[in-house]
């Protein structure tokens, strides 16, 4: 399987395991500034040099002897399951995608011909019950996720720990994990363990969210979208990013951690799957 979803800066300062929709984007222009002075113009996913990705072929032996090796330092960053799949939704199945169109062509007209799903226009400014809405996109993503249909599940609403388990069941080691919600004192202690070619400054770097601005802003308080049914479904999508994450899963309202992450835990845990 090796590596994917792995970056790795040109310098091999650092390792990152990239998990969609928990800051990925910022993180990947820290890492690129971190060695070049300066950000990607554009959306750092679609970078072909400047940053070691395990989507290039020319990278994989490079991550591959680097993280066997543990020979840097290696993190992941992880988000409350409630807001992560709320994010999903406005972004990938309300929004419409750089390129002009829905995301993954004819997935949206499939859902809203099989489960009902408004999407809103951006001409009349995206007028839709959302909540409604979303609630029936849990369903759709709850098939997905357990029975893979009527498609395999997404790496934007699949499972943080499944995304964290390959490096892990592929002999990575991570050194630190943290969370989207409290950023920047995450990322701080990552820089703070490495040496870079260039400093970098939390407190001035922009905040790169590429899924901003092409859909519907949310409407409502993260906790009017989940009732009980709702709360259901996404605890049997996500227990275990739950338990292992340490968020509160009684309270879509709270979006912070409630305990401290393990790492032994995570790497006992994960490294089997």
């Amino acid at each position: 399987m090796g590596f994917p979803g792995t970056w790795m800066t040109e310098s091999e300062s650092v390792v990152y395991r990239v998990v969609p929709k928990c800051a990925c984007s910022t993180i990947g222009q820290i890492m690129f500034y971190s060695d070049h002075g300066e950000f990607f113009d554009g959306d750092i996913h679609d970078s072909k040099a400047g940053l070691h990705k395990w989507s290039q072929e020319d990278s994989k032996p490079k991550i591959t002897q680097n993280v066997v090796e543990h020979r840097s330092y290696a993190f992941t960053c992880v988000r409350n399951p409630y807001t992560r799949i709320l994010s999903s939704f406005f972004d990938k199945i309300c929004g419409i995608q750089r390129n002009g169109n829905y995301y993954r062509g004819n997935l949206v007209p499939l859902l809203i011909q099989k489960y009902g799903i408004e999407v809103g226009n951006p001409d009349d400014d995206f007028q839709f019950d959302q909540i409604k809405s979303f609630r029936r996109f849990l369903l759709f993503a709850r098939d997905t996720i357990r029975w893979r249909k009527p498609m395999d599940p997404d790496i934007h609403w699949s499972a943080t720990s499944g995304h964290v388990s390959t490096f892990v069941a592929n002999d990575g080691t991570y050194d630190h994990i943290f969370w989207t919600e409290k950023f920047n004192d995450g990322m701080q202690t990552v820089l703070d363990a490495i040496e870079t070619p260039n400093k970098v400054d939390l407190k001035t770097i922009p905040k790169f969210n590429e899924s901003e601005g092409h859909g519907p802003k949310r409407a409502h308080p993260v906790e009017d979208y989940f009732d009980d049914l709702s709360m259901h479904l996404v605890y049997e999508m996500f227990k275990r990013d739950f338990d292992l994450f340490k968020y509160s899963f009684e309270d879509p309202a709270n979006k912070m951690p409630i305990g401290e992450i393990d790492l032994d835990e995570i790497h006992a845990k994960l490294g089997g799957t």
